[in-house]
């Protein structure tokens, strides 16, 4: 027995039109982008609502940053394995920068205070 189904299903059709305007995202935040740009010394108008202390020392933050990408690693690894085909790569390709970036913060925790037995690592200019 033959099963009608509408093609492509209809729950497919209400995700699309849930899909934000991307195109809309990117003008607000490229004119956010470009204020801050002109004006550094202006706080951001939306940095209130995530506040730092300002005598907090690097190896805290750098600390906490290694922390955030570590969980952002674990959500996107998560998630890419609920997806198929490129929205699974995209999802990968966002785990991948996550490690990369934790693996920066790791180095830079590093080089402010070396493990114990290992010679600090020299500061080098190179890229």
């Amino acid at each position: 027995m033959k099963k009608i189904t509408p093609n492509p299903p209809e729950s497919a059709a209400l995700q699309d039109a849930d899909t934000p305007d991307l195109t809309q995202l990117s003008d607000t935040t490229e004119s956010t982008v470009s204020a801050r740009l002109r004006h550094p010394k202006r706080p951001d108008p939306i940095s209130h609502v995530f506040t730092l202390l300002p005598d907090i020392d690097s190896p805290t933050l750098l600390a906490h940053a290694c922390e955030t990408l570590a969980s952002l690693n674990v959500m996107t690894t998560d998630l890419a394995c609920e997806l198929e085909g490129s929205r699974r790569n995209a999802a990968l390709a966002i785990q991948q920068l996550s490690v990369l970036a934790e693996l920066l913060v790791n180095r830079a925790l590093d080089n402010l205070d070396p493990p114990d037995g290992l010679p600090e690592v020299p500061s080098t200019s190179q890229h």
